[in-house]
């Protein structure tokens, strides 16, 4: 595991990663996007996944957009180890509170994490076009779709990311949330070798 640090856009970030199996998790907004970094680090320890987690250890946290996450040293590692992303981020949209999205441009393997997050208190969203544009993570600069076979982009409500959202708190991922998508990595690294 290697932390460094690094700037972008002027915004100082901690990056930790380590490099382990083909399947990355990435939490680019861990410092603003409370329970994303910690969601990233367990699932990929329990699935012997790469993780690539960017905390912001001093100053008022800032959200820089996902396209404009500069190629720092870790995120290049990261985009060159792993062959598939899962970007994890937090959305905050009040008329959708229990509803995880599901986008990125790989779509088979978002159809494998909904299927594994069907049975949750969450309800999972696949459909584009019922994905808020924002939330879509299509675009060809976001780094979830810088590796091989590209990624899924998980845009979690507040209650799927932490179960302390007091920001004196120490964030804990929900057991069930971990669990699930757990479950399907796993099953994303099964079908590892094949091509999306």
């Amino acid at each position: 595991m290697h932390t460094e640090r690094v700037t972008i856009e002027n915004v100082p970030f901690e990056t930790t990663l380590h490099l382990a199996g083909p399947i990355g998790l990435l939490a680019l907004h861990g410092a603003v996007e409370g329970g994303t970094a910690e969601l990233a680090r367990e699932v990929a320890t329990r699935t012997g996944a790469t993780f690539l987690t960017f905390t912001q250890p001093t100053g008022p946290p800032q959200h820089i957009p996902s396209i404009r996450m500069s190629p720092c040293t870790p995120l290049t590692a990261f985009l060159t180890h792993a062959t598939l992303t899962i970007s994890l981020h937090g959305h905050s949209r009040r008329s959708a509170p229990r509803t995880i999205y599901v986008g990125g441009s790989n779509r088979p393997a978002a159809r494998v994490l909904a299927t594994a997050l069907a049975d949750s208190p969450f309800t999972p969203i696949t459909t584009l076009a019922d994905i808020p544009h924002p939330l879509r993570g299509l675009h060809p600069d976001n780094p979830v779709n810088g590796t091989r076979d590209g990624g899924v982009q998980l845009e979690l409500p507040v209650q799927a990311r932490t179960t302390h959202p007091v920001p004196t708190d120490p964030e804990v991922p929900p057991r069930e949330v971990v669990d699930r998508i757990a479950a399907g990595v796993r099953t994303l690294m099964e079908k590892e070798g094949a091509r999306w």
